[in-house]
Formats: structure tokens, C-alpha cells, sequence
């Protein structure tokens, strides 16, 4: 069984959404990069929370093919190339985020960047999930 605990400094609010730092042991699974593309390669759509929705599904199949769950993800990277669309959105991000990964919070980094290398993609998610040691 994979061991996770989640860190807080004495003092330090909650945060909401994301957690300060993540302490695991287990096997790690490092998810490269996932667009917001199905098997297919279709966009889940043009704009950015259907794209990040779908991103961060892509995620967790990847770590749930490897047998994991949701709540073995220590570490989420995000990037954007529209931080404004996202900042004024963060109730619909947070309910996207919740339906795909429940209410588990990571260690999470949101980056705006100028572009990917796909050209219509607008959000790139890579992961690192920590998992039970195989018997």
C-alpha cells in the first residue's frame, strides 16, 4: 500500500484546492504531458475547461492503468496558455477538477505558457502519482 501524507506548516492556512507539499513512499508514476485530446486525438472542444477536463482524465486513466486511483497523485503541473480565462473561471475549473479527480488536492503548479507544441491545444497536465509496491 502506497503511504501519503499531506503537509501543512504549523501556522499556515489551508489551502484551498492544492496542498503545500506531499510526502510519499510506493512505486512512482511520472504521467508525461496530456492534452485535452480523446483516444481519437479530438479536442474534448475549443475552449480551455473542456480541454482541461478532458487533460486531466487523460491523467488518471494513464495512472489508473497503472493501477492507481485518483488519490495516489501527489503532484499536478498545469499549464495554460490563457491564465486570464482560468482566473476569471475558477468555480467552473474547480467543479471540472472535482468530477474527474473527486476531492483529493495535490501538490499543484498552474503555468501560463505562450504556446504548446500542438498548435489548438490550450492546456498540457503532467502528473506524478505515487503507488502500492506490487507483492
Amino acid at each position: 500500500m502506497a503511504r501519503i501524507e499531506t503537509i501543512l506548516p504549523d501556522g499556515w492556512r489551508r489551502p484551498p484546492g492544492y496542498a503545500n507539499g506531499i510526502v510519499a513512499s510506493g512505486r512512482v508514476l511520472y504521467v508525461a504531458g496530456q492534452l485535452g485530446w480523446d483516444t481519437s486525438g479530438v479536442f474534448a472542444g475549443e475552449d480551455l475547461r473542456s480541454q482541461f477536463k478532458q487533460s486531466l482524465f487523460n491523467v488518471l486513466t494513464v495512472v489508473q492503468a497503472a493501477g492507481g486511483h485518483a488519490t495516489d497523485v501527489v503532484r499536478l503541473t498545469a499549464y495554460l496558455v490563457d491564465l486570464d480565462s482560468y482566473r476569471r473561471d475558477l468555480l467552473g475549473f474547480g467543479l471540472a477538477y472535482r468530477e474527474v479527480m473527486g476531492k483529493h488536492f495535490p501538490a499543484m503548479a498552474f503555468v501560463g505558457v505562450s504556446g504548446l507544441v500542438e498548435p489548438r491545444a490550450l492546456v498540457e497536465i503532467e502528473a506524478t502519482a505515487v503507488l502500492a509496491e506490487k507483492p
